[in-house]
């Protein structure tokens, strides 16, 4: 294999590797905020208890993502040297305000979050719950700013120097606010909440099927399930906001999505189908109707795959890795109405074969978001920045092939040993239950209710 190939493999890797943590963060930060804010107004013991069992979860998702995402940086200058020069002005202020902005406000609060629950009062022990969630939100803000700008960007001019040629910032709002940043970022942000909700409605389902914690798993049920409701209607908003904003910006991204190939034709929307050898889907499809969501005109033509003057991403994979994310994110807002409706009703708790779905739904957010970033990312190829530079010609040129191999392996055992360690501890964590609670929760006279008055 040549080292083009074998660097995409590692990076790819390593990065999907990494993304299974920061939406868990987020949208369990989201939730942590809930929980804690409903102890201090309710003063229910059953929330004190839930807030201090998912602060153990989250230090431990937080603590594997910080370690995960270590390695993406360093590829930067030793895979993507090319690449790095080129945008080095424009990622590397992303990324820089990244940490100052949201790593070290994230993981400063995070001490307060997990050590001071008796060292700070209740008030600033929430501040810091609100400071944690806010910074994961930042981070993935000023990452998801740099990616977009790959996509779609702005803001910039091309400066020829020694090395070659450079894109160097001209107006930072611009390069922030580029075309696609808000959509992805709404679309990407939610769907961590989703990732969150489903957390915590799977490990409560589990608890409720095993008749342990019954009255908290129920609270935390409520919270969870309401969360993911919302968020996965909310999904269906943000997601068309983001296709039309591909369409617009990315249109042999969007032709591939759908399978479109004739320009002069209106865009159908397949439900379920493949593509051709000529780039036509094939299968269950509505004619007219993606025309009628992008623009409310089911006539109009769409550019397809035949324009020959645009440079064609791999089709096949990204039709079908779109259409088993936007699959995925329908039956997930599907089971969690079902699930909704049926906990109003008051009959959730007694279903076995629901709270069974939702103890296994927490894989579905997971495989949604890493379905959705394959498609984002293979859909602007062959171009590592949309029509400025090509994926091969950003690879670093003093390279070999052997190397990149050899930390491929070595990046795939510590990757395996590291989910192994994940998996272990939030095992031992989920079943030792939120009834194991530290003793510094019982400690007297420290964290009253009555001090947040």
């Amino acid at each position: 294999m040549n080292v083009d190939l074998l660097a995409r493999l590692q990076f790819a890797f390593t990065v999907s590797f990494h993304y299974i943590f920061p939406p868990l963060s987020i949208g369990l930060g989201l939730i942590l905020v809930f929980m804690e804010s409903l102890w201090l107004r309710t003063g229910r013991e059953d929330y004190k208890v839930m807030t201090h069992f998912w602060v153990k979860i989250f230090a431990l998702i937080f603590g594997i993502g910080v370690a995960s995402g270590i390695v993406l940086e360093f590829q930067f200058g030793t895979n993507w040297a090319t690449y790095s020069r080129y945008v080095g002005d424009i990622f590397g202020s992303a990324l820089a305000a990244e940490g100052v902005f949201a790593f070290f406000l994230e993981s400063g609060f995070l001490a307060i979050l997990v050590f001071g629950w008796h060292k700070v009062s209740p008030k600033v022990h929430l501040l810091s719950t609100v400071m944690v969630w806010l910074g994961s939100t930042f981070s993935a803000v000023w990452i998801i700013v740099a990616n977009s700008w790959m996509q779609t960007p702005a803001g910039y001019k091309i400066v020829e120097t020694a090395h070659g040629p450079r894109a160097n910032v001209t107006d930072f709002w611009a390069m922030v606010f580029n075309p696609s940043s808000v959509d992805r970022l709404l679309h990407t942000v939610v769907a961590a909440w989703m990732t969150g909700g489903f957390l915590v409605v799977s490990v409560s389902a589990y608890y409720l099927l095993k008749g342990r914690s019954i009255e908290i798993s129920k609270a935390s049920m409520k919270i969870g399930l309401g969360l993911c409701v919302a968020a996965s209607l909310l999904q269906f908003v943000t997601g068309h906001q983001s296709i039309v904003g591909v369409a617009k910006n990315q249109p042999m991204k969007m032709a591939a999505i759908e399978g479109h190939y004739d320009s002069k034709a209106p865009l159908g929307l397949t439900m379920l189908g493949f593509v051709d050898e000529k780039g036509q889907a094939q299968g269950l499809t509505i004619p007219g109707l993606g025309s009628f969501l992008l623009s409310g005109d089911p006539k109009m033509p769409v550019k397809g795959l035949d324009d020959p003057t645009m440079e064609k991403p791999p089709i096949q994979p990204i039709f079908q890795t779109y259409h088993l994310m936007v699959m995925i994110g329908s039956a997930l807002a599907a089971v969690s109405v079902v699930a909704f409706v049926k906990m109003k009703r008051n009959t959730l708790w007694d279903s076995k074969w629901m709270l069974t779905i939702l103890v296994w739904s927490v894989l579905l957010p997971q495989l949604a978001n890493q379905l959705g970033w394959f498609t984002a990312e293979v859909g602007r190829q062959p171009w590592i920045v949309y029509n400025m530079l090509k994926t091969s010609d950003a690879i670093s040129k003093a390279v070999k092939s052997h190397q990149v191999l050899a930390s491929l392996i070595l990046f795939t055992v510590l990757y395996i040993l590291l989910f192994l360690l994940f998996i272990y501890l939030l095992d031992r964590k989920i079943k030792a239950g939120p009834e194991d609670q530290s003793p510094e929760l019982d400690t007297p006279n420290t964290w009253r209710l009555e001090d947040a008055n």
